[in-house]
């Protein structure tokens, strides 16, 4: 990661700050409720203006008597924000001005070593930025009277911000050029300039065309730019989901080393989708703890708060690459740990099932872990390929394992299989055991294909392919992953009649395939004119 300046947003509980982030990132990353201290995780967002790149950092509200441990954290993850900080902004309230609290604040900002920018939000109207002057009392070098809300004065409170960030180092203008560089290349791809890079020559898997019935070299050049475009360069997403209290913050933190994010056992402490990039080999990876997912009837009739984490929850899931649901070893598999993997599997992320608090297993054996499995498997059929690991986040136990296993499924989720070799395997499959016929019609196979990665999905074209039986598709999946792996992904399998699959074929010059030689035309005699 290149060392971007941190800029975080500070101030007491309640002035906008998360609505300010919200509106530097362009998107509402951070929950905005009318309640004080919604936030409470530090929340990280990368942000750029006037050509200058920065990490932005939300926090929550500063206050210097905490009324119970979770608040407690509040403040010390607040702290930590202002350490790292290269500038702060100082968030205020036009509307309920200068207040004791603010005046806390402010001494405790006095001594930072980083810049600070004053912002007096809620200055939605000319009369209420008047009302802001009064905060130009606390000596700073400048005071931005702002509405985040709608916009106003944030353009110029952004320019104060990046004329205080410290200057560019090395690596961040050689991390803009490179930026400059792919993005001149793609427009130069998209205006038909430039071709995309597709896969070589050795990506021909020597297709039959006897199998194939009418798909030739051409399509499956297609299908392999597809694959090949599908590859990205962007760090495995691993995200950490359940329900609340199960030790998906403990997780995190465990593996970081660190208390990235607040730990309590009052259920639904995390609220945001919190990412953390975390070093891991010659590469890094992304971790995303989510908030605990409810069952859907306590979400509706809970807090607005509460309904937003677990959309960000679900969210999170649909920009991971593998899910860790994170179940108590002690309440056992549950309905609702179900439902969330059945989610995971309908998004097609890779899922590592992580039983959290082992250490609270009473009189384990050897078979313990085993019988334990042996209970999911049975409960959950659909979750078959999903490994399943035993850890304690609160004592270390085995955490390590769960990334290492959550890398894994991810180089499987992008694992490409050659179609020549497909096919023998779906032919090998096919005549040891045939489909089943339906309504006296059999459906027949005639060619498989990989279209897609991540998750790993196959086009079989076959006649009749609706008639394809549930168990038969399950009976083709288990060869595969018997003989390719897939462990830890979902794999699709689709089935399209090969009628209504038109395939682009060669085209055939006027004398190929003759096998004789072709009789010149008889010269007709000419008509001679008779004469009289």
């Amino acid at each position: 990661m290149i060392a971007l300046p941190v800029v975080a947003v500070v101030g007491r509980p309640n002035v906008g700050k998360s609505t300010l982030f919200n509106r530097v990132l362009g998107s509402r990353k951070a929950i905005v409720e009318d309640r004080a201290r919604t936030t409470r995780d530090r929340l990280y967002g990368e942000a750029e203006w006037n050509g200058r790149r920065f990490v932005i950092v939300d926090t929550g509200g500063l206050e210097t008597a905490p009324g119970d441990s979770i608040e407690a954290a509040v403040q010390e993850q607040a702290r930590l924000a202002i350490a790292e900080a290269d500038v702060i902004v100082f968030v205020a309230d036009a509307i309920a001005g200068l207040t004791p609290a603010d005046q806390e604040a402010a001494e405790l900002l006095r001594q930072a070593s980083a810049r600070v920018v004053m912002a007096v939000n809620k200055a939605d109207n000319p009369s209420r930025e008047l009302d802001a002057a009064e905060f130009w009392e606390l000596g700073w070098e400048q005071t931005h009277a702002i509405s985040a809300t709608h916009g106003r004065g944030t353009a110029e409170l952004l320019d104060a911000i990046v004329e205080a960030l410290p200057p560019e180092t090395d690596e961040e203008r050689a991390a803009k050029a490179r930026a400059e560089e792919a993005d001149a290349w793609a427009r130069e791809v998209a205006a038909g300039h430039l071709e995309p890079i597709i896969a070589g020559e050795d990506a021909d898997d020597g297709i039959d065309e006897s199998i194939a019935d009418g798909a030739d070299e051409v399509a499956a050049r297609r299908w392999d730019a597809e694959l090949a475009a599908a590859a990205d360069e962007e760090p495995a997403a691993i995200a950490f989901v359940g329900r609340p209290n199960v030790g998906k913050s403990s997780l995190l933190n465990a593996l970081l080393g660190q208390q990235r994010t607040i730990v309590s056992s009052v259920p639904g402490t995390t609220r945001d989708a919190i990412d953390t990039r975390l070093a891991w080999g010659r590469s890094e990876v992304v971790l995303i703890d989510t908030a605990g997912i409810r069952r859907r009837g306590k979400v509706a009739s809970g807090p607005a708060a509460e309904r937003y984490s677990t959309l960000r929850a679900l969210k999170a899931i649909s920009r991971a690459d593998v899910a860790v649901l994170v179940i108590d070893a002690v309440d056992g598999l549950t309905a609702q740990d179900a439902h969330v993997a059945g989610f995971v599997v309908e998004e097609g992320k890779g899922l590592v099932l992580a039983v959290n608090k082992w250490d609270l297993v009473e009189e384990k054996t050897d078979r313990t872990f085993d019988e334990y499995v042996a209970a999911i498997r049975s409960e959950v059929p659909f979750l078959d390929f999903a490994p399943v690991v035993s850890i304690s986040a609160k004592t270390g136990q085995r955490v390590d394992r769960v990334l290492e296993t959550a890398v894994d499924i991810w180089g499987e989720r992008r694992k490409r299989v050659p179609t020549a070799e497909l096919n023998r395997i779906v032919s090998a499959a096919s005549e040891r055991v045939a489909p089943p016929a339906v309504k006296g019609r059999r459906p027949k196979l005639f060619y498989a294909t990989q279209v897609s990665v991540a998750p790993p999905t196959f086009v079989f074209f076959a006649n009749n392919a609706s008639a394809v039986h549930f168990s038969y598709r399950r009976y083709l999946e288990n060869r595969l992953r018997e003989t390719f792996g897939f462990d830890g992904t979902p794999i699709r399998l689709v089935f399209r009649d090969r009628s209504a699959i038109k395939l682009p074929r060669r085209r055939r010059s006027p004398t190929a395939g003759r096998s004789r030689a072709v009789k010149p035309e008889k010269r007709k005699a000419p008509i001679k004119a008779r004469g009289r």
